[in-house]
Parts: C-alpha cells; structure tokens; sequence
C-alpha cells in the first residue's frame, strides 16, 4: 500500500482520483487552497481513516516539506484551471502553476518521491496536425492573447519536470489530458458540459460559444483516473509525456443537442461571439484530438465509458444538485 499526496485533490479530478486510490487501499493526503476545490467533494470519504485534508496553497514550502516528506508519490493536479479564470485571473494563473510546480519538484527531489504532473492538451496550441501526438509542435498564439497563459505554464511545467527527470534523476511522469468530464465538475468557470446541462435542466437557452462547429473529444473521469492510476504504477511512464484522453470527437453544436435530448429539455440553442464570451481578439481551436496509441503501449489503457453514458452521469448528478443544493 502507497502514501499518495494529492494536489488539487478537493477538486473534480482530485477527488475522483482519491476515492479510487482509497478503494485499493492507499493512505492519501490532499492539498488543496480550496480556490476552485470543494471539501464537499470529498463527501463521501472525508471521514475515511486513511485520508487526511490539509488547507493551504502548494506554495507554502514549510507545509510542502512535510507532506511530501511523509509521502511516496506526489500526484500533482493542483492548477488554475478554466478559460474563463485563465482570462479573468492571469497573475494568479501564472504564478500558481509555475511557482507550484516548481515548490512540488524542489521538494520532491529533496526526499526523492515520485511525482506525476497534470498538464492538458493546451499546450498543443493551435496545431493542425490530428490527431495529436506527444512529440508534436505546439503552436501558441501571441503573448498579447491572455488566453494562451495557461497553456505557455503547463508548457513551462513540463520543461521543468522533465529538465529534474534528466537531470537529477527524480522519477517523474507527466499526462496530458483532453477534456476531462463527469460528476463533480463544475460550469462556474467556462467548462462546456456542466454549462450545458445545467441550463438544459432549467429549461434555459443552451449558449455556445463560437459557431459550433469545433470538435472536441470528452473523456469520463472515472476512465481518467484510471489512466493516472496505471501510469502511476508503471516504470515505463518515468520521464514521458502521455496523452490521456477519448477519441470519441463530436462538435460543440452536436454536443449541446445530445445535452437537450438526453436531458429531455426545452431549452433553445444559442450562439455568442467569443468576443462576447471571454475578451476581444479570443483565439481557439477547430479540433482538438489525442492519439492515445502511447499510453495504449504503455499500460494497455484506453477509454471504456462512451460519451453518451457520461452524458447521463452528469444529468443525473446535476438533477440532484438542483433538488438537494
């Protein structure tokens, strides 16, 4: 049985990857500031013997030192995460995932523990080549557009780790994830799916940004921490980039149509300018799709639940919200 420190672990993926690390059997410690996190997502295993919850920002190096010290692996998922705080938010954004993964290395390497490293499928930027593979180019937009922070810091994140994998041999993994959906997630800072069913369920217009015709690929948590589990397991991730995502692909009007079916809703589809949505001169991407043939090799590992599926955990989720607050 391991110790995993997890950062970010009151968050959406954070706490689903908790609650699956205790099933197995590991002690797991979180770290969480709470800015986006909720220790309501841990409900259902806040009291477990085996989980302990500290409140404080990863940038604290005393609290850091000693959580890591106890530890055998750091799973670090603590980030400024959605476009809408990326935009709104960009010092914050900047400074805590630059400076928190920088406090999670030093200190990793002080105690020699593993550590796993969250980055995300931004950092591919505007690329054309599809499906994405890890070694590809990434191509960002200028420094004038507040939008490609995030991704310009999880790009520095990953220089930064693999720069202490081969350099002073820390055992570190980095996974790229696409669009992480299910339970848990919330619509407060741009993301899609919860944005979409919440205002499905309250018969409100269903609002989509852009003209629709974006592609994406979602990936259910439950599959994604599975993926993070395994990696985590594997001396064959140690100093690689993984790509962790579905290749189910739907476009973003298709996606608010399933939404209304599925959620049997009246709500209207309508369009808004990105302009109007996030800030003048907003850039984004017409697809985004991972090749996951690496982490197939790897570990085996491919997404089982189809969007569909994901679709109604996250109708049902959000019904009982609205009914429960």
């Amino acid at each position: 049985m391991a110790h995993a420190l997890i950062t970010g672990g009151a968050g959406f993926i954070g706490s689903h990857l908790a609650e699956a690390l205790l099933r197995k059997g590991d002690t797991v410690t979180i770290i969480d500031n709470l800015t986006t996190g909720q220790i309501r997502n841990l409900k259902a295993v806040e009291k477990h013997p085996q989980l302990s919850i500290a409140i404080e920002d990863i940038r604290n190096v005393n609290v850091m030192d000693r959580l890591v010290s106890e530890c055998d692996i750091i799973l670090h998922l603590a980030a400024a995460v959605g476009v809408q705080r990326i935009i709104s938010e960009p010092i914050e954004t900047i400074e805590t995932n630059i400076g928190g993964t920088e406090v999670v290395l030093k200190t990793a390497r002080r105690y020699r523990k593993k550590v796993m490293i969250a980055s995300t499928s931004e950092v591919y930027g505007k690329g054309v080549r599809i499906p994405f593979t890890e070694d590809d180019d990434s191509l960002l937009g200028a420094t004038t557009r507040t939008r490609w922070s995030y991704a310009a810091s999880k790009a520095i994140d990953e220089f930064l780790a693999l720069a202490y994998y081969r350099h002073v041999d820390l055992p570190v993994s980095i996974f790229r994830l696409f669009n992480t959906v299910g339970p848990r997630q919330s619509g407060q800072y741009g993301m899609v799916l919860p944005r979409f069913v919440q205002s499905a369920l309250k018969n409100e217009p269903i609002t989509v940004y852009g003209d629709g015709a974006q592609q994406r690929c979602f990936c259910n948590v439950s599959n994604v921490v599975e993926a993070i589990v395994g990696l985590s397991e594997s001396d064959a991730a140690l100093g690689e980039v993984i790509n962790v995502g579905s290749t189910e692909e739907i476009s973003i009007f298709e996606l608010a149509e399933r939404v209304r079916d599925r959620a049997d809703s009246a709500s209207e589809i309508k369009f808004m300018a990105y302009d109007e949505a996030y800030e003048a001169g907003f850039e984004d991407f017409r697809r985004r799709v991972p090749s996951i043939e690496k982490i197939k090799r790897l570990i085996g590992w491919e997404p089982t639940t189809t969007l569909d599926e994901t679709i109604d955990q996250i109708i049902d989720y959000q019904r009982k919200e609205l009914i429960h607050g």
